[in-house]
């Protein structure tokens, strides 16, 4: 390493002290620069194409985002009014959230409407198309992304899918697991869980209720439902 120093060293002096080498040196610059001009071009055209189309691409879905969002305003008004044939399918003016998730799947707004969708899908008995939006819905509030994976659990809980729908549930529970919301999704778990005649799982949530989270409102309907259970679980044996 040394050695190279000191080599990159005379080189560099060679070049202040001697002109002859300097213009040398520049010459045979422009000729590699005359020589691969066009590849060169080629090279610096494709960079600023990049840059255009990444910034038309940004343009593009900020512009995508507004809209999604003046349309979400709308969705949103009729889906709290609990007009939901309105907020999934639009007023003729506005779209609803399932236009906007569609066409906007790739924004914020668009994300959004999936959740929203979701939603109004499982108020309205349509469990399949509920669960398909809520699959789409990613957030990096643990808070709505953990409210999402339970809502999946509810769509297919509705569909007699139990397993599947517990398992959801305890996903949901141990997303940033916390002493509010945890307790909850495991106690729809251990009754998802009963309800596929797997009581033995059912058992090991509810204790799980019953030892992690002893502060809860959950327990002591935990340490009921937990016995009941190990009877239930017994008599299967």
């Amino acid at each position: 390493m040394a050695k190279e120093t000191v080599q990159k060293h005379s080189e560099f002096e060679e070049l202040v002290e001697n002109p002859d080498a300097l213009a040398q040196r520049l010459t045979q610059s422009e000729d590699f620069v005359k020589k691969n001009k066009s590849k060169l071009l080629g090279v610096f055209a494709a960079i600023a194409a990049l840059i255009v189309a990444g910034f038309l691409f940004f343009n593009y879905r900020t512009t995508q985002n507004q809209e999604a969002q003046d349309a979400m305003f709308q969705a949103v008004y009729y889906f709290e009014a609990d007009s939901l044939n309105k907020a999934l399918n639009g007023d003729g003016q506005y779209k609803g959230f399932l236009a906007i998730a569609d066409e906007f799947g790739s924004t914020d707004a668009g994300n959004l409407a999936n959740f929203y969708a979701g939603v109004a899908l499982l108020k309205t008995g349509k469990f399949a198309e509920a669960q398909q939006h809520l699959q789409k819905f990613k957030s990096d509030d643990y808070l709505m992304q953990a409210r999402a994976y339970s809502l999946i659990g509810d769509a297919l809980l509705e569909q007699g899918k139990n397993k599947e729908a517990a398992d959801q549930y305890m996903k949901a529970a141990n997303h940033n697991a916390n002493q509010y919301f945890s307790p909850q999704y495991i106690m729809k778990a251990a009754v998802a869980y009963e309800e596929d005649g797997n009581y033995k799982a059912a058992v090991e949530a509810y204790d799980k209720i019953v030892r992690q989270y002893v502060t809860s409102a959950e327990l002591n309907d935990a340490k009921k439902y937990k016995a009941r259970a190990e009877a239930l679980a017994g008599g299967a044996n």
